[in-house]
């Protein structure tokens, strides 16, 4: 599948929105990816899924990991397609944790998955959590990269779309400047 049939998916989806947000990371942005309104279509996940699992089928993963909350729907769809086991890691503070019973034996093959890429902050997290069950991370899997500059993760990472969206810090954003509403939709 090209780009341009993946950007229609999010695009028929109803995904794109512009205004001024507050994103998760703390930056603000022009353009917000609200990664749910694909998610509620099951057609839509699984063939996005399915590219990260195409990609990654070689790896011999064991499990599929994600962070709560979208991350749960991504790392059940992917390991489905992998035939393979998934798990979620929770926020438990300042960091992310697999409980629940969910875990990473040591030295298990991980696939870690996310929906969308800016800082790397919840995917961190998640390398973290597996890292601490000494799990062998072995890829990330993003639906989509909106980071502005490359950011190296320590592993290979894969993006169904690359789509730069600019971000400001708030001291910087000439949204706030020219006095736009700041909207908050995400986690």
């Amino acid at each position: 599948m090209d780009d341009k049939k993946i950007l229609q998916i999010f695009k028929d989806a109803g995904v794109l929105m512009e205004g001024h947000f507050l994103l998760t990371s703390g930056l603000h942005s022009p353009v917000y990816w609200e990664k749910f309104k694909v998610l509620q279509y099951p057609e839509y996940t699984s063939q996005l899924c399915g590219l990260i699992a195409e990609h990654y089928k070689q790896e011999h993963i064991k499990v599929v990991a994600g962070p709560t909350l979208g991350g749960v729907i991504l790392a059940f769809e992917t390991a489905r397609q992998l035939k393979v086991r998934c798990a979620f890691a929770e926020k438990d503070g300042t960091k992310r944790v697999f409980r629940r019973g969910l875990f990473i034996e040591r030295g298990q093959r991980v696939l870690v998955v996310d929906d969308i890429l800016t800082t790397g902050g919840s995917v961190i997290e998640v390398i973290n959590a597996v890292r601490a069950s000494s799990g062998n991370i072995v890829g990330i899997g993003i639906l989509v990269d909106r980071s502005d500059q490359t950011i190296d993760l320590g592993f290979p990472l894969f993006s169904c779309l690359k789509s730069v969206t600019q971000t400001y810090s708030p001291a910087d954003c000439p949204l706030c400047s020219k006095g736009v509403p700041l909207i908050r939709l995400g986690g």
